[in-house]
């Protein structure tokens, strides 16, 4: 990734997705409130901030799973605002989502199927005419049986979605995504509920995105994670974007440091805050002490 300004908002080289005045709000809470955010073609991107920085919500804005109260973005320069998920889709920015969304009563084979677009056969009349989508049918099983093969998915072909294990069911859904030959690939939280055993699998495989030419963006919590395979790092924090920079760049930010752990984390305790926590701590000890008092 070439050099750029390290400020929040920063102006990138070649931006594949770019952000302006997006905004939504809960009530009275406002989950995000993005000024200007790009993210650079064919680079690794990770979004992080601590629980409720509005993460997951942006992902949902951009990606058409929900509406904004205001905003403008552009994919590859075209305007996906407002356009309904499926269509986003289409146009090349696919996403994957925290909890695994395959179908536990279908085989690995036939969700892989599920994410290939416009095929002819969908419609209940077309379906009935085989001639008219037999040739596609056979493009699309072969190439779900080259994204298998890549992921070591092949060997559980047959097999129902639902016997995969978490990091399994990952995988499923990272190469269902690229059924539709993306250009970006939006991943929230890849590596959640994998272990370890998989987790370098999955790594190598974002990796293995950004080498084939797509651009990533991904949300993440394990800055051993965002450290390994990030080229940028953007961070949110209360909706907003505080924060922009390499890894190295991030991890001595004191906004970020702030954001994650409080405000004056550093400063020695006050007199005041020394006598609240020992007033904490004793009435923590006679809970537990009237409990053990109980048995």
């Amino acid at each position: 990734m070439e050099p750029v300004e390290r400020t929040p908002g920063c102006s990138k080289p070649d931006p594949i997705l770019v952000a302006d005045g997006v905004r939504r709000t809960f009530g009275g809470l406002t989950a995000v409130d993005v000024g200007h955010v790009e993210v650079q073609r064919g680079s690794i991107t990770a979004l992080i901030g601590p629980n409720g920085a509005g993460k997951t919500t942006f992902f949902n804005l951009l990606t058409g799973f929900d509406e904004p109260d205001e905003g403008t973005w552009t994919f590859d320069g075209a305007s996906v605002a407002g356009i309904p998920a499926h269509k986003v889709a289409r146009r090349g920015m696919v996403r994957t989502f925290q909890l695994t969304k395959s179908l536990a009563r279908l085989s690995v084979l036939e969700n892989m199927k599920l994410g290939a677009t416009a095929q002819r056969g969908e419609g209940f009349f077309a379906a009935l005419a085989r001639p008219l989508w037999s040739a596609q049918e056979k493009d699309v099983t072969e190439r779900a049986d080259e994204l298998l093969v890549r992921f070591k998915l092949d060997h559980m072909r047959g097999e129902f979605a639902g016997e995969l294990s978490g990091g399994q069911r990952k995988l499923l859904e990272m190469a269902r995504a690229l059924m539709v030959q993306p250009q970006m690939v939006m991943l929230d939280e890849p590596m959640a509920g994998v272990n370890p055993a998989l987790t370098q699998s999955l790594l190598e495989h974002v990796k293995a995105l950004r080498d084939d030419g797509m651009t990533v963006l991904f949300v993440e919590h394990d800055m051993d994670v965002v450290h390994d395979i990030s080229d940028w790092v953007v961070v949110m924090a209360e909706g907003k974007i505080i924060a922009e920079g390499t890894a190295d760049d991030i991890s001595t930010n004191s906004l970020v440091i702030d954001a994650y752990l409080g405000s004056h984390h550093d400063a020695p305790l006050t007199e005041a805050e020394v006598q609240a926590q020992l007033a904490e701590a004793e009435a923590a000890i006679a809970i537990e002490e009237g409990r053990a008092d109980d048995v």
